[in-house]
């Protein structure tokens, strides 16, 4: 079989219509998603100027892989994600792909994700030579199992997400608890207004703690996956999306109490099991989480190739 990559900066509706095909036939075979939030929002809105968009098609012109390449930080380096249809793997589609981008992006430092802990993605990077440098657990708990209740620091006010007021001001915060992080603390206020256009988005499930009416925490929790929503094809599990303390907060227990009332958010949306994301390196974070039921349950890799 012979394989043609095409490399576009702009993605057509059929164009995209082909991804999401893919896309979803390697979930439904992986039982995971191939590909990161973050990629799969620019390929439905567009990304930056910087993307780069490959396709792998067979000699009759179906897609059979993807490859999204991101060349927006100077700093740590072009980074890809990609997709091979479950039908066309083991062929060397995606070493050609992951080729084709090297080559595109010509740079020393560049770095690959791979979702789970599938032995062809890991199989792959080591096989172009790259190492890992970077973990991310995804952690699960039940929703079933009892949610420890504890009361309210003294002072704070909960509510809901207010559209068309909080916006700024949770963009400003966010930014300053998620300086370091090479995702979160990027998100601009077209980035958020991008996710609040999501199908899955609902502010009743975003959650503002205020004290003296400033937002000094938060807790933004995700229903995703099942044919509500639109998203992934796999059932509806809550997710832990974001949250975060303001630094005069930490210590008072406002964490913990986010977290617990956004798990019986999600658990009255009539689900079974949350997920989230957090990187293995963060004790502080993991602990937390383990104090309130999550357990590892996968892990994403990022992989870089050593800069000569």
């Amino acid at each position: 079989m012979t394989t043609s990559i095409e490399m576009h900066s702009r993605l057509d509706s059929s164009t995209i219509k082909e991804i999401k095909s893919v896309i979803s036939a390697a979930t439904s075979y992986d039982d995971l998603a191939p590909l990161s939030e973050h990629v799969l929002i620019h390929i439905n809105h567009g990304g930056d100027e910087a993307d780069e968009h490959l396709l792998a098609r067979d000699d009759r012109g179906n897609l059979i892989g993807y490859l999204h390449l991101d060349q927006t930080d100077e700093v740590a380096g072009p980074v890809v994600e990609l997709v091979v249809h479950p039908e066309h793997r083991r062929r060397g589609v995606g070493s050609e792909l992951v080729q084709s981008a090297l080559k595109q992006a010509n740079s020393p430092l560049f770095r690959l994700w791979a979702h789970g802990e599938l032995i062809g993605a890991h199989s792959l990077a080591t096989r172009l030579g790259f190492a890992s440098t970077r973990e991310l657990w995804q952690m699960r708990r039940s929703l079933l199992a009892p949610i420890q209740r504890i009361e309210s620091p003294a002072g704070i006010t909960l509510r809901t997400f207010e559209p068309g007021h909080d916006e700024d001001e949770w963009v400003e915060l966010n930014a300053q608890l998620f300086a370091e992080h090479p995702e979160q603390g990027q998100l601009t206020r077209h980035d958020l207004d991008v996710r609040m256009n999501e199908k899955w988005f609902d502010p009743n499930g975003f959650l503002i703690a205020t004290r003296d009416n400033r937002i000094v925490g938060f807790h933004w929790t995700k229903v995703h996956g099942g044919s509500r929503r639109g998203t992934h094809d796999h059932p509806e599990v809550g997710e832990i999306y974001v949250l975060g303390v303001a630094p005069n907060e930490r210590g008072t227990g406002l964490g913990k109490y986010l977290s617990l009332k956004g798990l019986e958010y999600l658990r009255g949306q009539n689900l079974s099991a949350a997920m989230l994301y957090v990187d293995a390196d963060n004790v502080s974070a993991r602990s937390l989480y383990e104090s309130i039921g999550f357990a590892h349950w996968d892990t994403d890799v990022m992989f870089q190739r050593p800069s000569h």
